[in-house]
């Protein structure tokens, strides 16, 4: 089912969500299990799983060159894709991305996908890798998320890459982009912003995932500006309990998200990471009930593997 019909079937009453990283190379599925299964309490209608594209080291070698070593940290979405939907019977949304892929890659990870029974995607541009200031495409690939979306869209009607196929089957994929309230860190405004996310819209895709944001004021704004450009379809908010002291400087460093005063000042005054991970389930559980009688059609959370904070906080709320 996809996440249109899992809205539409809710009848406007909220549900819960969340996202996963595959676990890292050499671990076994049961590491993404151990952090599902609490979270089934909630009857999420389905659970989306990142896509990290490769790295790239350095090794010197003998004669004192450094040769370019490409490493895969996380691999196997597809292989968990299918496994939620085997093990539990709910959605699994890829997120696929243009960095790291040409277009022939999408094709054939999309094809791959439909013979999954996977009916969900998440179409994001990636970061730029480590090694690079910006993000820079492959050779053949999408330099933004919008191309990505078309190249989707026209498969949902039968349109490959190969002009010369016959008798094509059209896919059925309900694509999902990213949203940013405090607009995306390489946009130069919000309404530059919004009007490039209108575009993605226009080219296919059917809802909205936001990126983090700790300030309910700022996805409020956010969506009154999105319905004022024309853009009408669900938008869906992202949550992240803060963990930990340290992401008082990595989150805006890193995501370009502010973070509220008081909210920095009741982490500053913690003793420790245990008091600091309750101070984040305590701001986020304000949030959702906020955002829960706002009316958004899912809350959705990013455990970044970890599903024990998650889990307390849906159990405040749903």
């Amino acid at each position: 089912m996809n996440v249109l019909d899992h809205i539409n079937n809710a009848k406007d009453k909220t549900q819960f969500s969340f996202e996963i990283l595959p676990p890292l190379k050499g671990q076994d599925i049961q590491s993404i299990f151990t952090s599902i299964d609490p979270l089934m309490e909630f009857n999420p209608p389905f659970i989306d799983v990142t896509y990290h594209r490769e790295e790239y080291v350095y090794i010197e070698m003998e004669n004192g060159l450094l040769k370019k070593q490409v490493v895969k940290k996380r691999p196997g979405t597809v292989g968990i894709c299918a496994a939620i939907q085997n093990k539990y019977s709910v959605d699994a949304i890829p997120h696929i991305l243009c960095g790291g892929f040409t277009k022939e890659d999408t094709e054939n990870f999309l094809i791959d996908l439909g013979f999954l029974g996977i009916d969900n995607v998440m179409a994001l541009r990636g970061d730029a890798v480590k090694s690079e200031t910006y993000f820079k495409p492959e050779k053949k690939g999408h330099r933004y998320a919008s191309e990505l979306v078309t190249q989707i869209n026209d498969m949902n009607h039968g349109k490959y890459l190969d002009d010369g196929l016959l008798n094509t089957t059209n896919t059925n994929f309900c694509i999902g982009v990213a949203g940013y309230p405090e607009k995306h860190l390489e946009a130069p405004s919000i309404d530059s912003d919004i009007h490039f996310l209108k575009k993605k819209i226009n080219n296919g895709a059917s809802y909205i995932v936001t990126q983090m944001f700790y300030d309910n004021k700022k996805f409020f704004e956010f969506v009154d500006k999105c319905r004022l450009a024309g853009i009408n379809v669900p938008i869906i908010p992202g949550l992240k309990p803060i963990s930990t002291k340290r992401q008082l400087n990595l989150i805006p460093h890193r995501f370009s998200v502010d973070l509220p005063d008081d909210l920095i000042m009741e982490v500053v005054k913690c003793k420790d990471n245990d008091a600091v991970r309750q101070v984040g389930v305590e701001w986020c559980i304000d949030q959702s009930k906020e955002l829960l009688k706002y009316g958004v059609p899912i809350l959705h959370y990013y455990s970044m593997g970890k599903s024990s904070n998650i889990y307390q906080v849906a159990s405040e709320v749903f």
